[in-house]
């Protein structure tokens, strides 16, 4: 591995490479932090499928791309004296540092537990509002519940024992069936999401992360899928041709793969 020296040079040569670039490449002296947005959000999740895939070649790459937005946010930063890389680094080291008084103060922690409740009430003292306020309004609705739930947890408002949030999902399906059975849409959609919700708390206490959960089902479907398409070709035939027990012979297949 690289020297913390080296390490620091790779960093210097970034934003040297970011400082030619954004004076003398028509691209990137055109853009703004508003340009820049939906790219970083398309790279952060380039990233989510890298580490899905346990690519760690393609982990680098993605790593590389994200501190290349930051470094180019920081510089667009940097002309109108808002703000350097300087201020970005020295900004998160403060916030580290108050808000692990465990390692760098004299306050006691026991466990992760104690760790989270302690850097939500910090927050709170710090001037938040609310424990939500941090949640991002943007997020995708699985991910925003995942962290909803995650932040209330970390100041006591949880259940004790994972059997209690199955009891409540049980719940939750039983009045779900009755809106069904009464074809009521709006009731319908509003029990389908508090099914959701509790499936997503019942899986943060089963340790179980839904979003990669979810989306390593949603590559073997599609897998599987794709398995059947190659099959049905092969056949020369079209999957809309096929009936569904045939269809059913190559998707057991496809899952012995």
């Amino acid at each position: 591995m690289n020297t913390r020296q080296q390490q620091l040079q790779a960093f210097d040569r970034l934003l040297t490479i970011m400082d030619e670039l954004r004076a003398q490449c028509p691209w990137d002296k055109k853009q703004t932090m508003e340009t820049l947005r939906h790219l970083t959000i398309e790279e952060t999740y380039e990233l989510g499928d890298a580490i899905l895939e346990n690519d760690l070649e393609e982990v680098k790459g993605e790593l590389g791309d994200l501190l290349l937005h930051i470094v180019f946010y920081a510089k667009i930063g940097s002309e109108t004296d808002a703000f350097d890389i300087a201020d970005v680094t020295n900004q998160i080291c403060e916030k580290l540092i108050s808000r692990h008084p465990h390692i760098y103060a004299d306050v006691r922690v026991a466990d992760e537990k104690e760790v989270k409740q302690n850097w939500e009430n910090l927050k709170l003292k710090e001037g938040k509002t609310s424990v939500l306020q941090g949640v991002p309004k943007s997020l995708p609705a699985l991910v925003k519940a995942n962290r909803i739930q995650d932040k209330v947890s970390g100041v006591g408002f949880d259940w004790e024992h994972p059997e209690q949030v199955f009891e409540k999902l049980q719940e939750e399906l039983a009045e779900l069936k009755v809106e069904v059975a009464a074809k009521n849409q709006q009731n319908m959609e509003a029990e389908f999401g508090d099914v959701l919700f509790s499936m997503i708390n019942y899986a943060r206490f089963l340790k179980i992360d839904p979003e990669n959960a979810l989306e390593r089902t949603n590559k073997k479907f599609i897998k599987r899928f794709q398995y059947l398409e190659r099959k049905a070709k092969e056949q020369g035939t079209e999957i809309k041709d096929m009936t569904l027990a045939e269809m059913d012979v190559y998707w057991e297949e496809a899952k012995r793969i």
